[in-house]
């Protein structure tokens, strides 16, 4: 965000590539969109193409946007890099993202700063990757540049970011003095500039596994660097795998039959799991079950939820849990809209249903919501629930009226202690000026974040065009914001997709299914797991999968399928949907999953170095005394390895076949250093474990070495 003083800043055009009368560079200084001659057109779309921006005075850019035509272009930047500095032939990359095939502006955070000095720049480079359409030419409308170009502070970061430099280029001296075993310049430089290379820690780790061969010292400070938690960073950042386990009940149990379009819920409480309904290929269910997650056993609590009181047989509802007051609603059904009859039926009415998970009672709230302020019957929308205020949130989806079928539903609210509707948002296309609007669509997801109050909102389609964007509306407040994620790697919008959220670890996790509406061949079923962190704004991908082959360590790819996830226990159950099996389309499952995200622990962590520093204590060892060599195989280096994991055993039996095999590939000649050999492989060793601790603690990544070009 930018700070209180940051302001929209002059520039000139300094350089470009080339452009195409009459669109010249100059026409990005003026925000002209209903022009179609006000843009820079590049000549051709064969990389390089660029625009240099002069800034009238030097600043801290933070920010840059990007004016578009009234209506999307072909000739958009669909990729595109930003870099900028002090001087034309030096610059950095300040951003790599792409514009959105629309009509609006779109404005990217910049980099600004580095290891928490920020920079100022004079010049700013932007150059055109790929545009919407790939063989056109690339266009840009307007450019604005925001930051801040006040003389006090901007010399001020300048003269702090000269000093970082110069720390810098002191480092990578040190580094490559220490790393050639240059002792007395490393110590000499050292003592004059004051300037520490790492982290003490990190200093006394060399000293006792470089220079002195200390191996089991230097374990002991890997374990003390955990113990401050120190590593604790490295751990964080490491992204999931995924641990799939099949559910099999036990033999002669009852269990739900195939379906899709069915609804789950989970009670963390009591380690229950609920499921209602869902299409079976011929017909729409009325069944409702429970899963006992410690007994691993399913149970019919009604066959006929109608007969009971409850939901008629249906499909593609909507159903969300309370499992503080033990309450189970389920609101609407499937109503096919290519069939014109159910469409004119006066009938079709959005029904709204609770169930008591205790009494096992069925209760009608009211047989048509839109008859109470509500939403009419809706097809591909989402229902939230916040437990703390007992009010279920509904959003998006195409009304089922035939006179209205192409159009979007809002934002609801229901507050069940007074069963009130309230209609908090309207979408954008409708004409009621006195309800605040938004951008609403179908096929989305919506989930609630009880700490923050929010409901994140992403993914979907309006028409024809898929949503990527993430919307936030604050419960409490009623404020909209649109999220925007400059991270080059994202799902894309899927035709189907369901989603969970981990409050404590501010995370939501989405399972992809088919790619398009309209294409549901077998390769379009390519199943992939994203996690979101709500804390940095970035998608992570755990996983794809995209074939529908047999492969009994993970569910095959598979649409309108249901995701559930215990936030207590942290573990996602998947239940059926629609597969490809054999080139048969539509066939629908019953199989029952467990999905664990694990990442490397502490544990996990500390015995990956130890297995680092044994294996090449290991190496030494057989150079030196291989009779000692083998008695530290059988001990210590055996110790390091996990013997239930297949690989890590295969690892082991290579390690000791290298008992017989000649080891001077790993001891590789180094110029000048034949003396030195045994230094510069524990140096390797030490590179590799100083990886685990944070950037700002070690010493730089870079090598001095590598910055020396030649002029061949």
């Amino acid at each position: 965000m930018s700070n209180v003083g940051d302001q929209f800043l002059k520039y000139s055009i300094h350089k470009y590539s080339s452009y195409t009368p009459p669109h010249v560079p100059e026409n990005i200084l003026c925000d002209e969109p209903h022009d179609q001659s006000s843009r820079w057109s590049s000549e051709s779309n064969n990389p390089p193409q660029f625009l240099i921006l002069k800034l009238d005075y030097p600043a801290i850019i933070k920010e840059i946007t990007f004016g578009k035509f009234q209506k999307h272009h072909i000739c958009d930047m669909k990729k595109f890099n930003v870099f900028g500095g002090m001087s034309e032939n030096n610059m950095i990359e300040l951003c790599n993202s792409g514009l959105k095939c629309d009509n609006a502006a779109e404005t990217f955070i910049l980099k600004h700063s580095t290891n928490n000095h920020q920079f100022p720049c004079r010049y700013i480079k932007i150059m055109p990757i790929q545009s919407w359409g790939p063989s056109y030419n690339f266009s840009i409308w307007y450019v604005k540049l925001k930051g801040n170009n006040d003389p006090i502070q901007v010399k001020d970061a300048l003269n702090k970011f000269y000093e970082y430099r110069e720390k810098l280029a002191i480092c990578l001296c040190l580094k490559h003095f220490r790393q050639y075993h240059y002792t007395e310049a490393f110590e000499a430089l050292q003592r004059k500039t004051k300037v520490s290379l790492e982290h003490p820690l990190l200093s006394e780790l060399h000293e006792a596994l470089v220079v002195r061969g200390d191996f089991v010292a230097s374990e002991d400070l890997i374990k003390e660097s955990m113990e401050k938690g120190l590593l604790m960073d490295y751990l964080e950042k490491q992204s999931y795998s995924p641990k799939w386990t099949q559910i099999i009940p036990a033999p002669d149990t009852p269990k739900p039959g195939i379906r899709s379009g069915h609804q789950m819920c989970v009670d963390p409480q009591t380690e229950t799991i609920y499921l209602f309904g869902g299409w079976d290929g011929s017909k729409d269910l009325a069944d409702l079950w429970s899963f006992n997650i410690q007994t691993n056993t399913w149970t019919c609590l009604n066959q006929n939820t109608a007969s009971e009181g409850g939901p008629s047989a249906r499909s593609c509802h909507r159903m969300c849990l309370d499992h503080k007051r033990k309450k189970l609603f389920v609101l609407g059904r499937f109503a096919d809209l290519s069939n014109e009859k159910s469409l004119l039926d006066i009938s079709l009415k959005s029904d709204f249903y609770v169930y008591d998970t205790e009494s096992n009672k069925w209760q009608i709230i009211m047989d048509d919501t839109a008859s109470m302020g509500g939403p009419r019957l809706l097809q591909h929308y989402q229902m939230a629930m916040d437990i703390e205020k007992n009010t279920i949130y509904v959003f998006g989806g195409k009304i089922t009226r035939r006179q209205e079928r192409e159009k979007l539903s809002g934002l609801y609210s229901y507050h069940v202690p007074t069963n009130t509707w309230t209609l908090l948002r309207e979408d954008i296309s409708s004409s009621k000026n006195d309800v605040p609007k938004i951008r609403s669509r179908a096929n989305h997801s919506m989930l609630f974040h009880w700490e923050s109050r929010q409901l994140y909102i992403f993914g979907g389609r309006r028409g024809k065009e898929n949503v990527d964007d993430m919307l936030t509306y604050n419960v409490d407040t009623d404020e909209l914001k649109r999220l925007r994620d400059d991270n080059q790697e994202m799902p894309a919008s899927e035709y189907t997709h369901t989603a969970t959220i981990d409050v404590e670890l501010n995370e939501i996790h989405v399972l992809y299914g088919i790619n398009r509406e309209r294409e549901r061949r077998s390769e379009a079923l390519k199943n992939s797991l994203w996690v979101y962190s709500i804390k940095e704004m970035k998608w992570s991908c755990i996983c794809r999968r995209e074939d529908s082959s047999s492969n009994h360590s993970e569910p095959c790819p598979r649409y309108a399928m249901q995701l559930v996830y215990d936030h207590v226990h942290r573990i996602h159950y998947v239940f059926g949907g629609n597969s490809c099996r054999n080139h048969v389309l539509n066939s629908r499952l019953n199989d029952f999953w467990s999905l664990k995200l694990c990442k490397l622990g502490e544990a996990d962590l500390l015995r990956n170095c130890q297995k680092l520093i044994r294996e090449y204590c290991f190496r030494e060892k057989i150079m030196d005394d291989p009779v000692d060599a083998v008695r530290y195989l059988r001990n210590e280096l055996s110790e390091a390895f996990d013997h239930s994991d297949p690989n890590e055993r295969i690892e082991l039996g290579l390690l000791a076949a290298s008992l017989f095999k000649s080891q001077e590939k790993d001891f590789e000649y180094y110029p000048n250093f034949d003396d030195s050999k045994r230094f510069f492989i524990r140096s390797r060793v030490f590179d590799s474990l100083a990886q685990y601790f944070p950037e700002d603690m070690t010493q730089p990544k870079d090598d001095l070495i590598n910055l020396i070009q030649l002029n061949m």
